[in-house]
């Protein structure tokens, strides 16, 4: 299966570009939590050029944002055999990606077991 092509990455210092001559999605500085997870998976995936399927954690810290997205790694039949990855992403409080790591590699199917 071909990969998509990942979406151009608009410039600015944080602040989305005016899109049909409405506002900015969001202003410097002024990030909430719904923003964060959509930037995380857009920045994510222009980096991977893998579309993120969710966000599963979005906090704030001091610096910004920390978010984990789920990325399907390995499309595999039946689906639940699916190779998923975590991966951490650091944003700044402008809502600019600063950071990310793979903190974890599962398949689809799989069930977390906590105590």
């Amino acid at each position: 299966m071909p990969a998509e092509n990942p979406p151009k990455r608009r410039s600015g210092t944080g602040a989305r570009a005016h899109e049909g001559g409405g506002a900015p999605r969001h202003r410097p500085g002024k990030t909430n939590a719904a923003q964060a997870m959509r930037s995380a998976a857009e920045q994510l995936y222009e980096l991977l050029g893998r579309r993120p399927e969710s966000v599963s954690a979005v906090k704030p810290t001091e610096d910004g944002w920390v978010a984990d997205v789920e990325v399907l790694e390995l499309e595999r039949i039946p689906e639940t055999t699916s190779v998923m990855a975590s991966y951490r992403v650091t944003l700044d409080k402008e809502g600019d990606l600063v950071g990310y790591e793979r903190v974890r590699r599962y398949t689809r199917g799989q069930i977390d077991r906590r105590g």
